[in-house]
């Protein structure tokens, strides 16, 4: 198998490649994939398809580790927003169906050393799962951004100001707004009472503020966008941390059928030998029934579908997983 080129374009890795084999899943090559993914060990599976040694780490990059934040706050999923509101997975086909038509589309090529992420990306990496496309989140659970973020700004203040037709002097709208950034920051490196502590470095926290400005119709805030270069275990790192580790955690039981149905919810450390790459990514990325129950029987399930994160960028967090193993 080649290496693999690294690129971003438009908030979605692009990959291109010298490979002459097209990367989609289909008859015998579907078949060989699940023979690879199940005799190839994680690790080295992980290392030749990113095209880098097992011993070759972004040392940036940490394993994700403790109890999932749904159990830290002792809430059920069921009782959180996500799991109200969101979009589920197609439910298993009838006796004789077929289920529709998936293929596994990574693209191909071979291994770059970064890839560049906008405060978009990082914003729909790490934020959107729960605040939503818009930033609006889900009062009263889950609060709006926009407000907080407009706060920050002396411009959009005053303007804010003048249209309730308060008189307010601007040393005090520069004084309210340094507060309000002091805030901001905070909850950004430490996360609140009902919200898990982002793992932003500091550049990435400079792009996402400037992307939150823009999303919060902060004056010019379009013209002071900021990437930053990361590698694609970052881009995993990202999505498992913010997004994953909110229902799973890091480590525990791995749950037999009928401990899903009662409401198990595997660890993360699991889901490599669960499932294979293609299935890993079908599930996030569009769904896929699961085994539960017994006796062990295909259901809908309960996991959301992530429509905003492309195939690329699953596959990045299934290959973080392999390489940095979840830990207590």
């Amino acid at each position: 198998m080649s290496n693999w080129r690294w690129r971003r374009s438009s908030g979605h890795v692009e990959r291109t490649s010298h490979i002459k084999q097209s990367t989609d899943i289909s008859g015998s090559k579907k078949s060989r994939w699940r023979r690879l993914v199940t005799v190839v060990p994680m690790l080295a599976l992980a290392s030749s398809l990113i095209g880098q040694s097992a011993g070759t780490r972004d040392v940036s990059v940490t394993a994700v580790e403790g109890e999932s934040w749904i159990r830290h706050l002792n809430r059920p999923f069921s009782e959180t927003s996500m799991g109200k509101t969101w979009d589920l997975g197609p439910a298993p086909t009838d006796p004789g169906e077929e289920a529709a038509p998936w293929q596994l589309k990574l693209s191909p090529g071979y291994a770059t050393q970064g890839i560049l992420l906008r405060g978009s990306d990082l914003y729909r990496l790490n934020c959107r799962g729960c605040h939503g496309e818009f930033g609006q989140g889900l009062p009263p659970e889950i609060n709006s951004i926009t407000g907080p973020v407009q706060a920050t700004s002396v411009v959009a203040t005053l303007d804010r100001m003048k249209k309730a037709g308060r008189e307010i002097s601007r040393s005090d709208v520069t004084a309210m707004a340094n507060e309000s950034k002091i805030i901001l920051l905070q909850r950004l490196h430490k996360g609140g009472e009902n919200m898990p502590p982002p793992r932003l470095s500091e550049p990435e926290i400079r792009s996402l503020i400037t992307y939150l400005e823009q999303l919060s119709d902060v004056p010019g805030a379009e013209k002071n966008q900021i990437p930053v270069k990361v590698s694609p275990y970052r881009v995993g790192e990202h999505i498992v941390k913010s997004t994953c580790h909110v229902c799973h955690s890091a480590t525990g039981p791995n749950p037999d059928p009928q401990e899903i149905m009662d409401g198990a919810i595997p660890p993360l450390s699991a889901l490599t030998t669960r499932v294979g790459l293609p299935n890993f990514v079908r599930k996030v990325t569009c769904g896929a029934p699961i085994i539960m129950g017994t006796p062990p029987t295909p259901y809908r399930g309960r996991m959301p579908v992530f429509l905003y994160l492309s195939q690329d960028e699953v596959a990045d967090a299934y290959m973080y997983l392999a390489v940095y193993p979840p830990q207590e």
